[in-house]
């Protein structure tokens, strides 16, 4: 039986993303939109800021999520979703704003996080504790970058 969420302890705090993850329909979907202030925040700094961030909250999404999945006693639980957070942060890397980058780098996102083809599901079924839920969306979300990027280059996609 998985023990409750405190939002008071903070890597529960963010490893819920912001309370976002305890939604009570799809909150892996509704956290990815937790990312959207640091996606703000980021976008017009340098490219090797941006990914600099992306590393900072991705390891600290180690601690944050592992602890929180320890604290519920249930690993991956879906109301945690900082995972979900650093890969639409990382889907957006470099990426002029607009609602349809927004929009797309989402989708792309969520597809590759729901469907985890290849090497995101190895990922996700051989790794445990905050590696185990970080490192395929971490993965997902280079995925939706690359496609992202291509759509952008290719002119498929206006930025």
């Amino acid at each position: 039986m998985a023990k409750q969420f405190n939002l008071k302890r903070p890597h529960q705090f963010f490893g819920l993303g912001f309370g976002l993850g305890l939604s009570p329909v799809a909150p892996g979907t509704v956290g990815t939109f937790a990312a959207l202030p640091f996606i703000f925040i980021t976008y017009s700094y340098p490219l090797w800021l941006q990914c600099v961030f992306a590393i900072v909250i991705s390891v600290f999404g180690l601690w944050a999520c592992g602890q929180t999945a320890k604290d519920v006693q249930v690993h991956d639980h879906p109301a945690i979703v900082w995972d979900e957070v650093a890969g639409f942060y990382i889907t957006m890397l470099g990426a002029a704003l607009s609602w349809q980058t927004l929009l797309a780098g989402f989708l792309l996102f969520r597809f590759f996080d729901i469907v985890k083809p290849g090497p995101i599901k190895l990922l996700d079924k051989r790794l445990k504790g905050g590696w185990g839920i970080m490192a395929d969306d971490i993965l997902a979300g280079v995925f939706s970058l690359i496609c992202l990027q291509a759509l952008l280059k290719t002119g498929v996609l206006a930025g």
